[in-house]
């Protein structure tokens, strides 16, 4: 089946710039942290990837650990991008990572010039592409000096690789050092990905204020706190469930937050939106913040979550009963 998008693609979605530079990125991007792997039925993602360009996100996120198995997600990507996307390369902002574990022996990870060079060439193969619009240094490395970090990522963009470099999971401290040394580089940070949502709001204490300085985007991950704002969990934790797999979520995660769950939804509903809906919303209502990065494991999901864009306003009473809420 040839995929043509529609025409009508851009006329949705709302394109904001990546802090003071000239990139602009979808309010809503996708990424491919879970669902595009090896183990995952490929026809749905290549359907969910199909549908986000229609409904305007032209930013697939990935990284080099994405699966399972890692690497998979980058290979199953390449292969959708050769088979229907070729032809709209240049609508695409296509984001990679290195950092987390890929391959044994002690250059497989963390944030050396070795590893994050090594990595990105086995990124742009297994892709089949010449070079990625973003790449990120998935986490600070405890053992590496910053500079050689940020000299990898200046490095990438000069060989042509990558035309914007970015960082993960920094925290503002560090975050601001990149930006530093970067700037002194002349290859300037383009944005910040950091884990961000109603419950996990550390960027409120620093980090979005040393972004703002410096000019640099924001594009939380995670903004659904792996599920649990989203009626999945309203009632329990339903067997199949993420939380049920004791991996990134835990069942004590779900019994905790349980009344915070509820008390939210009752807001969501309120304003005519599903939980997950106003949970993406309240993310976009700070200025600072580029784009918020979805996942999703199916076309359905995906619709949802993009249809909150027609009500991301908050009135003060709404944002009043929210932090009531989460305090």
């Amino acid at each position: 089946m040839t995929y043509l998008p529609k025409e009508s693609r851009y006329d949705g979605m709302q394109y904001n710039r990546c802090g003071k530079w000239g990139l602009k990125l979808p309010a809503v991007s996708l990424g491919l942290w879970h669902n595009f792997g090896g183990i995952d039925v490929f026809e749905n993602g290549r359907a969910m990837l199909h549908r986000a360009f229609d409904l305007g996100i032209t930013h697939f996120d990935l990284a080099n650990n994405y699966g399972p198995p890692p690497g998979s997600a980058e290979e199953n990507f390449g292969k959708i991008l050769k088979q229907d996307f070729s032809a709209y390369r240049d609508e695409l902002i296509i984001s990679s990572k290195a950092g987390y574990l890929m391959w044994p022996g002690p250059y497989g990870e963390w944030g050396s010039r070795k590893n994050l060079l090594a990595s990105l060439d086995q990124s742009l193969n297994r892709m089949g592409l010449e070079y990625v619009d973003i790449f990120y240094s998935h986490r600070p490395d405890p053992d590496t000096p910053l500079e050689e970090t940020m000299m990898a990522l200046d490095r990438a963009v000069r060989s042509g690789k990558a035309l914007y470099v970015g960082i993960s999971n920094y925290p503002a401290d560090m975050a601001k050092e990149a930006a530093q040394i970067l700037k002194e580089l002349g290859t300037p940070c383009l944005i910040h990905q950091p884990r961000y949502s109603m419950f996990e709001r550390w960027v409120e204490d620093g980090l979005l204020d040393v972004l703002e300085e410096e000019g640099i985007g924001c594009i939380p991950f995670s903004p659904l706190a792996q599920g649990l704002l989203t009626n999945k969990y309203l009632k329990g934790i339903p067997e199949g469930s993420r939380a049920t797999r004791e991996v990134f979520l835990k069942k004590e995660h779900v019994e905790t937050a349980h009344d915070k769950i509820v008390a939210l939804n009752t807001i969501a509903q309120e304003r005519g939106q599903s939980l997950a809906q106003m949970a993406l919303a309240w993310i976009l209502r700070d200025k600072r913040i580029t784009s918020v990065l979805i996942g999703a494991s199916s076309v359905k999901q995906l619709d949802d979550n993009v249809e909150m864009l027609k009500n991301v306003a908050f009135s003060d009473k709404e944002l009043e009963a929210i932090e009531e809420v989460l305090k």
